[in-house]
């Protein structure tokens, strides 16, 4: 006789803890004390190696797990435990899985991304089918002006080991500042579409953002989801810091005169890797 299933399982739906704003619904800002904490303590100025690159692992493997909670497909298993000896009908799982065989791809946005990259890399690897688990690198960096400002980025090399079709395609990039870079990243994706074919959908994961960076990023690939620990806006007026996210958001500031984030936490590509070039 088989056990009927529990009536639990029947419906699993995480549950994201966000902020509410006005940058549309594939932005999410988490609203998460803990997380909150660990970047703090990783923008203080008073941080350094190897304590940096420990909270970007606690803070990218968490921000993993709530990405993969939101995003990725599930599918009903019926799995034995190891009391399925003593009890072959009732020591049974019965419920929802994360589909092992989504493929995905982890993108290294050389250099502040490639140790995000690496942490999710690794940890897809655990629970998914490694064999459709991959890698991509892509050296990429700002333009500059004259003045240290940003005017655009530039694609230097790319390693792109496969298709994308039908992947779940992540960019685990500390800061989004000025968007640039993920736009021309992604733009390079779809580039090549003919050739590697369509994503399941393009996910960004972020310590923080800027308003200048979910604008430009919105408007460029309307499609891409976004998930951040923190959104600095600091350099905003007073009737801005004190409105919902978004609620003006052409006023919103949180870049200075060279494109720095403010609060933020300095050039993340630079504390990582204690390389100030």
């Amino acid at each position: 006789m088989t056990k009927i299933r529990d009536r639990q399982f029947e419906k699993i739906e995480f549950r994201l803890s966000e902020l509410e704003h006005h940058y549309g619904p594939n932005v999410h800002l988490l609203s998460d004390p803990f997380l909150l904490s660990l970047l703090a303590r990783l923008c203080a100025n008073e941080t350094v190696q190897p304590v940096i690159n420990e909270l970007v692992g606690s803070i990218y493997s968490s921000l993993m797990n709530t990405v993969v909670a939101r995003e990725f497909p599930t599918q009903t298993v019926s799995i034995a435990t190891r009391m399925s000896d003593a009890h072959p009908q009732e020591a049974v799982y019965v419920g929802p899985n994360i589909d092992s065989d989504q493929p995905v791809v982890t993108v290294n946005l050389a250099r502040a991304g490639t140790l995000p990259s690496h942490i999710c890399y690794t940890a897809l690897n655990y629970f998914m089918n490694p064999k459709r688990v991959r890698q991509d690198h892509i050296s990429i960096g700002r333009i500059m002006d004259h003045s240290s400002r940003v005017t655009g980025s530039q694609v230097s090399g790319h390693k792109i080991g496969g298709p994308v079709d039908e992947s779940i395609v992540l960019f685990p990039d500390p800061m989004g500042a000025t968007g640039g870079t993920l736009v021309e990243a992604i733009s390079l994706y779809k580039r090549l579409e003919p050739e590697k074919g369509v994503a399941r959908k393009y996910i960004a994961l972020h310590c923080i953002v800027t308003p200048e960076y979910l604008l430009n990023v919105t408007r460029a690939h309307p499609d891409l989801v976004v998930y951040a620990v923190r959104l600095d806006r600091g350099l905003s007026s007073d009737k801005v810091l004190a409105s919902k996210p978004g609620e003006f958001w052409r006023e919103e500031r949180g870049l200075n005169e060279k494109h720095y984030i403010v609060p933020g936490g300095g050039g993340f590509g630079e504390v990582m890797n204690n390389a100030y070039v």
